[in-house]
């Protein structure tokens, strides 16, 4: 065999290696995300807008004692049925009345060195309530506590149709990201060529009940003052921004 044959092969396997090599080397560069080989920045921001509110959601309740589970029950069914047709003649809809909790739980006394003594039963029924007319709050609130809710528990603003209030915050949140956007790329010695990505996180949550009083049967001659002040609804943005030199 001459020496010209025996190195054929070798020539061969290194001309095969040298394309698998820039074959591994060219395949990343085709994998890349065209995303990924730009220039980007990731910025957030905010808008708010404040809102009065045009409705409120109140949480009251009757409790009844007796000595027996039935009667505790009966005399709350009573009392509330009362309530109810208060809230009713106050000018709330049944829709707008909620059942939110119905207990009946035994009472004891302790006393030292002796068994738990069973006294009698509590029952307490608790509904949720939606006012639409804030003006009508405070003599609602009133009206359910002279005719037998034992506990306020408490209120809530909100918003019937928050849409108007989200857009509104909506464009002041993509001002406020592009006046952002600028400001770095400013800084930062580029220019924003295209909007890549853009996400939206937050809006418009009622805000829960809030705790304002608890109080037994009494008689009013004024309307409970109530002060709806302002809603804020936020929304918040993110992006992703190409640039270029």
């Amino acid at each position: 065999m001459s020496r010209a044959a025996s190195l054929a092969p070798a020539s061969v396997l290194a001309s095969a290696l040298a394309g698998a090599l820039l074959t591994a080397v060219a395949l990343p560069a085709h994998a890349e995300d065209a995303a990924f080989r730009a220039t980007t920045f990731s910025l957030s921001a905010f808008g708010e807008t404040k809102v009065a509110p045009d409705m409120a959601t109140i949480s009251l309740g009757v409790q009844t004692d007796a000595p027996t589970a039935a009667g505790a029950l009966s005399a709350n069914a009573t009392q509330m049925t009362k309530v109810s047709a208060a809230l009713k003649k106050a000018g709330i809809a049944e829709r707008d009345i909620q059942t939110s909790g119905l207990n009946v739980n035994p009472q004891y006394v302790y006393e030292q060195n002796l068994p738990p003594k069973l006294t009698g039963y509590q029952a307490s029924n608790q509904v949720t309530v939606q006012v639409r007319d804030l003006a009508k709050l405070g003599s609602t609130v009133d009206a359910t506590v002279g005719a037998g809710a034992t506990t306020v528990g408490g209120i809530g603003f909100g918003l019937q149709n928050p849409q108007a209030a989200e857009d509104a915050a909506r464009v002041d949140a993509v001002k406020a990201l592009q006046a952002k956007a600028d400001l770095y790329a400013r800084a930062t010695g580029y220019k924003i060529m295209r909007l890549v990505t853009l996400g939206e996180g937050g809006g418009y949550t009622p805000a829960p009940p809030m705790p304002i009083y608890a109080m037994a049967k009494r008689e009013m001659a004024d309307s409970t003052p109530v002060a709806a002040g302002e809603l804020k609804v936020r929304v918040d943005v993110s992006a992703t921004y190409e640039l270029a030199k």
